[in-house]
């Protein structure tokens, strides 16, 4: 049933004209992975590959992405990625507030049929987004990242951690040491809860 409630929201993403970026896509970019993952992973917007392949996670960042995921034996098709917003903004910029308040139910929708026992935010913008869900104060990325946050939700227990953003390596090399940091965090997390 959840599988199917899924592919029933791919379709509605791929869609969906709720904002202005529908006008400037070439195609809406859903979530991927297992409906029972333990782990999702949640980034900002997908980029231009991305939007390219229709799949999350497939550029650069997404290559740094699988590496993370390779470093604790983690593999891709085990977790579940999404993004905070479905369509690639204009020349890579954030997406607008309105944005992601319009992905929003999508987002929460995909939480909600998997009900995964950890959620790692991947930047600031889904830091954000799943800190206001939570209802979790939230600081900058830097003062966040690697912080562990148990929350309860529908009489269950939820990891959230908060790291930086894949693409955040890219452009400052230190960070790759950061995040690996951070997703030997998880490992332990997940390790301790089987």
């Amino acid at each position: 049933m959840k599988e199917h409630e899924l592919q029933h929201m791919d379709e509605e993403i791929r869609e969906c004209i709720a904002c202005p970026l529908s006008d400037s896509r070439d195609g809406a970019v859903p979530g991927e992975g297992p409906e029972d993952a333990r782990v999702v992973f949640i980034g900002e917007a997908p980029g231009r590959q991305e939007e390219k392949e229709g799949r999350p996670f497939v550029g650069r960042a997404g290559s740094i992405l699988n590496e993370l995921l390779s470093s604790i034996d983690l593999a891709r098709d085990e977790v579940y990625i999404t993004n905070v917003v479905k369509c690639r903004p204009p020349d890579n910029r954030d997406p607008t507030v309105e944005e992601i308040a319009e992905c929003r139910e999508y987002l929460d929708r995909e939480i909600d049929r998997i009900a995964p026992a950890v959620i790692v935010t991947l930047g600031r913008f889904a830091m954000q987004a799943m800190f206001r869900r939570y209802g979790i104060e939230a600081g900058s990325i830097g003062e966040e990242r690697g912080t562990i946050h148990r929350v309860e939700r529908d009489g269950r227990t939820l990891t959230l951690i908060p790291v930086y953003h894949p693409a955040a390596a890219i452009y400052d090399p230190k960070k790759k040491d950061v995040l690996l940091e951070d997703f030997r965090t998880l490992r332990r997390i997940l390790d301790e809860e089987r």
